[in-house]
């Protein structure tokens, strides 16, 4: 495990709240989540697309024990097993977020919005004990905006400063949970000289990145 990866994660503790992103193993920050699994924490309360897949990154993460609460779109695949085992045994909580919400809760905690209203899940089992209203001729549901102490992205270069850009579909979640963070520290491909990104390309300004870490793919 590098040091410098092992730094960047030094401030974080037991009972944090983490927001990882990634969808699959698309810009999933496999060498951040790794760390973490190095440190022997516990209590952590994880927000990100999935639960882990195989046995490697945020899978590993859940089997070391170290998540006591996950909160995701699509907590099961074909290869979920780490999480199928500690969820069946009663050792992880799950919220259950639809995919658009979950999106939409992060940015709303990152735009400082306490919540808002939507139809997405009424009439569902994901809408009991939630407010309802009436709005615009239907029911929606109360949401809540999220806010991490910490996010961990992967991006595919930075600048010193940590302006991020990232490839394609690796981007997903990694945006608003950078704005929705206390702490966010991303890994990059590769940290290129001030002014060698367009500013058009920047997809997460470096007002929203504390630490960024090079790893080598």
């Amino acid at each position: 495990m590098s040091p410098d990866v092992l730094d960047a994660l030094a401030d974080i503790q037991d009972g944090m709240t983490i927001f990882i992103a990634g969808f699959g193993g698309a810009g999933s920050p496999v060498a951040l989540i790794e760390g973490l699994c190095e440190m022997g924490l516990s209590g952590l309360t994880v927000v990100s697309n999935n639960a882990g897949t195989g046995s490697g990154g945020l899978a590993r993460l859940v089997e070391s024990g170290a998540v006591e609460k996950i909160i995701c779109s699509y907590p099961r695949s074909a290869d979920s097993v780490a999480f199928d085992r500690r969820y069946e045994s009663g050792l992880i909580d799950l919220e259950l977020v639809p995919q658009g919400t979950l999106a939409e809760r992060i940015r709303a905690g990152g735009a400082g919005i306490g919540g808002f209203f939507t139809p997405t899940t009424v009439g569902t089992v994901l809408a009991e004990g939630k407010e309802h209203r009436e709005i615009g001729g239907g029911t929606q549901v109360l949401e809540y905006g999220l806010r991490g102490d910490v996010a961990l992205v992967s991006a595919r270069q930075a600048d010193r400063w940590g302006n991020l850009t990232y490839r394609f579909v690796a981007r997903n979640f990694a945006p608003v949970m950078a704005t929705a963070a206390s702490l966010t520290i991303a890994q990059v491909e590769t940290i290129v000289p001030l002014g060698r990104i367009d500013p058009h390309h920047v997809i997460t300004p470096a007002p929203f990145v504390d630490r960024i870490v090079e790893v080598s793919r």
